[in-house]
């Protein structure tokens, strides 16, 4: 069991941020990563749906004889964590709550800002789990347009400059020294988002803290991979071709992603939508 691999879902490429990280601290875990782009994005789908689509990609990990599971999705962690981790006898890993805790330790002012999904935002997931400091001061909101950016392989444009703009002026105007990027998808916009908050303000993303989490996990349960594992890597989507999504992964981060398998979870209900360039 100690040498079987890591599963790790998202709704789409955002989650190959922590499936990186994962890879960087832990480099002897196999992992075997699903992107649910059948479904993606997540965002502003109703709660009961994402909560569906989550947990038919989970069940195909664990039919794969995956030892953990890691929600890297903020928008799935916030709509099923609990359901997850009674349904599974496997330990769940989600993105949520180690980037809390980073945004606190690492707030100056006291003040943290939080952009993620609608389905994030909406949830209060980090909000009720940032008040629960009564001395801290939380604004929040929905950047939806940043998932689509992403998915399309679009990270430094005008346009995602000019978008950030709109989004973060108010968590600007409202002080924020810290701004927790909810959503894995962010961190490829990291530059924009930066530029338009300012070098004073900290981003917080959950892609290493997670993978520190991880690592706990692995640890306390006596899961670690032995010490001559061999580590395989295995991507999988749901709804788009192979030879999209793994030009997609790979022009957001270089040629890690080689080979990208198809997979059926659920019932597909739309056709996804692609950008023409993928097309």
């Amino acid at each position: 069991m100690n040498d079987a691999p890591i599963g790790i879902f998202d709704s789409g490429v955002g989650g190959l941020t922590v499936a990186r990280a994962i890879r960087a601290q832990l480099p002897r875990e196999s992992l075997v990563y699903i992107g649910d782009t059948a479904h993606s994005p997540y965002g502003p789908k109703p709660i009961a749906d994402v909560r569906r689509y989550a947990l038919e990609v989970l069940d195909a990990l664990v039919d794969q004889g995956v030892k953990m599971l890691v929600i890297a999705c903020n928008t799935a962690s916030a709509a099923m964590l609990r359901d997850a981790r009674e349904r599974y006898d496997v330990p769940v890993v989600e993105v949520i709550g180690p980037a809390v805790r980073r945004a606190m330790s690492t707030t100056r002012n006291g003040r943290i800002g939080v952009i993620g999904t609608a389905g994030t935002i909406a949830s209060r997931a980090y909000q009720d789990m940032l008040e629960v400091n009564e001395n801290l001061v939380v604004a929040a909101a929905a950047c939806p347009r940043f998932v689509e950016f992403v998915e399309a392989g679009i990270t430094d444009s005008p346009e995602v400059l000019a978008v950030a703009e709109g989004y973060l002026a108010p968590m600007r105007d409202a002080g924020v020294d810290t701004l927790v990027l909810g959503c894995t998808h962010y961190p490829f916009l990291r530059g924009a988002i930066g530029y338009v908050m300012g070098e004073g303000v900290s981003l917080v993303s959950s892609d290493d803290e997670t993978a520190s989490d991880v690592y706990r996990h692995l640890v306390r349960g006596d899961l670690l991979a032995s010490a001559d594992a061999v580590p395989r890597y295995v991507y999988e989507a749901t709804g788009v071709s192979a030879d999209d999504f793994t030009a997609l992964a790979n022009r957001l981060m270089g040629s890690e992603v080689r080979e990208v398998q198809l997979v059926q979870t659920g019932v597909i209900d739309l056709p996804v939508d692609l950008p023409a360039d993928l097309r």
